[in-house]
């Protein structure tokens, strides 16, 4: 074989890989099954014959090397936050320490059931009462849920509680919950499941919710404003204190999307600003590995008002020390996720922070010291739209590379090529063009350096050779894509 063969076979297997369907020979198998020592059973007569096939057709026959070779050379196309840093602005994607994998995995808590006694789960029930204690010290707040399994249904299940509320104390409910321009995507949409109308307020020019628009359209159909701080753009709302104020004033409650928690963890506490409700991304600011549709937990605490209408079952405390779970509680909203939440997640949450203790006001801190690095860095690159001070994380614009009909998704592409994640890109919707980017505190000052240089010199091919850009990536094993026809033509299924 020629030098030139070898190395396209080489590259064959280190850069191409076929659809395991692709790979299927007739016969091949992966293992031979012992012969049954009991009857076989019926499925036909089991299920019934509607639900019961004899063959699946195209189904790939194998061996068990082809299946693990497939799948590991699959794994090496993935990027991982092992790998380096994943700059998603909104994400935090941060580094989870194996000890929290380790804690997770340990014997009596990954091996437990929740439907074993409760007299041999108060060891379990006491890593949640210590989780729910954790909570409340970081917030300020008085108490809490851990059932939801994600920051969205937190946000259903803190909207519910609000519902309840106003229908308990006041009568009805009420009709509208104000959203700013800046709030995560995610918040509408609870505030429409929840049965209210969405009505949206504006960001004033430093970034920051518009304190007379809010004024003005804080009337007494409004349940509820659901805050993002600090807000999508990195910013954080300086007038908290006095936007809870006029909340109150007026019979509404003062919502908080803790998505972004990890600016604020360890320095400043919510429950201390006026918020009555929010939710929590364990999953982003307390270790949980992030991505890849779950799990993950969405703790929701509140002030003391709302406590009663908390969801069942409610982790109590009796005389003895022992721990039980209450579910006869008359104004509860109900039952919003089963058993008590994703535990695994719960338990990375608690070792997390107990392993930090009051040090993670340092690591809040390194986060926030990191964006506003890559922020001066990259000052006078690219297009900075609002000037406030970045909390942790840092949104720019194409503006400048727009000239040059070089847009946001053609420099994330571009990015991938120089060994990094892409940015969130087109995110807030309020900045065009937006690129969005946290590094979160576990990129050392080296790797922040290598990003705001990749950035650079991708700012300076927009500006000489756009096409380079614009043609991106180039370094990966498949190149760019139709997204338009992937979202809208999707092909779901195999067909030979």
């Amino acid at each position: 074989m020629s030098d030139e063969n070898i190395r396209k076979a080489r590259t064959h297997v280190s850069q191409s890989e076929a659809l395991i369907f692709e790979r299927s020979s007739p016969g091949k198998r992966g293992s031979d099954l012992a012969p049954l020592d009991v009857p076989p059973a019926d499925p036909r007569r089991d299920l019934g014959p509607d639900l019961v096939r004899d063959d699946v057709e195209g189904f790939p026959e194998v061996s068990e090397i082809e299946v693990i070779r497939h799948f590991t050379r699959l794994s090496t196309w993935n990027y991982a936050i092992d790998c380096g840093m994943y700059p998603l602005g909104s994400c935090t994607m941060k580094y989870n320490p194996r000890v929290n994998e380790y804690v997770a995995r340990l014997e009596g808590l990954a091996t437990e059931h929740p439907y074993q006694p409760l007299e041999l789960s108060q060891g379990c029930l006491r890593i949640l009462r210590d989780l729910e204690k954790a909570l409340l010290a970081i917030t300020g707040m008085d108490a809490v849920t851990i059932e939801p399994a994600a920051g969205a249904q937190g946000e259903l299940t803190g909207l519910l509680l609000i519902h309840a509320y106003l229908q308990d104390t006041q009568g009805q409910p009420r009709k509208k919950v104000l959203i700013p321009d800046s709030a995560h995507g995610t918040n509408p949409a609870s505030a429409a499941l929840t049965g209210y109308e969405v009505q949206n307020i504006r960001s004033d020019a430093s970034g920051q919710i518009d304190f007379d628009e809010l004024r003005r359209l804080a009337t007494e159909d409004v349940a509820a404003l659901m805050l993002t701080n600090p807000n999508t753009l990195g910013v954080f709302e300086e007038r908290m204190a006095e936007i809870a104020a006029l909340l109150h004033e007026r019979g509404a409650l003062l919502y908080m999307d803790g998505a972004n928690m990890n600016a604020l963890a360890g320095v400043a506490r919510p429950g201390d600003l006026g918020v009555d409700v929010m939710h929590l991304n364990l999953h982003k600011t307390f270790s949980t590995p992030h991505g890849g549709g779950g799990p993950g937990a969405g703790p929701v605490a509140v002030k003391q008002k709302l406590e009663p209408y908390l969801p069942v079952p409610v982790l109590a405390e009796d005389s003895e020390g022992g721990f039980r779970l209450e579910v006869v509680r008359p104004k509860s909203v109900g039952r919003v996720k089963a058993f008590g939440g994703n535990f695994g997640v719960l338990v990375r949450a608690l070792a997390y922070i107990l392993a930090y203790g009051p040090g993670i006001r340092q690591a809040t801190e390194d986060a926030v010291l990191n964006a506003n690095y890559i922020r001066k860095g990259l000052e006078g690159i690219y297009e900075l739209p609002y000037a406030s001070p970045s909390m942790h994380e840092v949104v720019f614009s194409d503006a400048r590379q727009k000239k040059n009909e070089v847009s946001t998704i053609d420099i994330a592409k571009r990015l991938i090529d120089y060994g990094f994640h892409p940015y969130t890109t087109a995110f807030p919707l309020i900045v065009h063009g937006a690129m969005m980017i946290e590094p979160t505190e576990s990129e050392s000052k080296e790797e922040c350096d290598l990003f705001i240089d990749a950035l650079r010199s991708i700012a300076g091919e927009a500006a000489t050779n756009p096409a380079l850009v614009k043609s991106a990536p180039h370094t990966t094993r498949v190149g760019r894509l139709d997204e338009v026809a992937a979202a809208r033509k999707p092909v779901l299924r195999w067909k030979a």
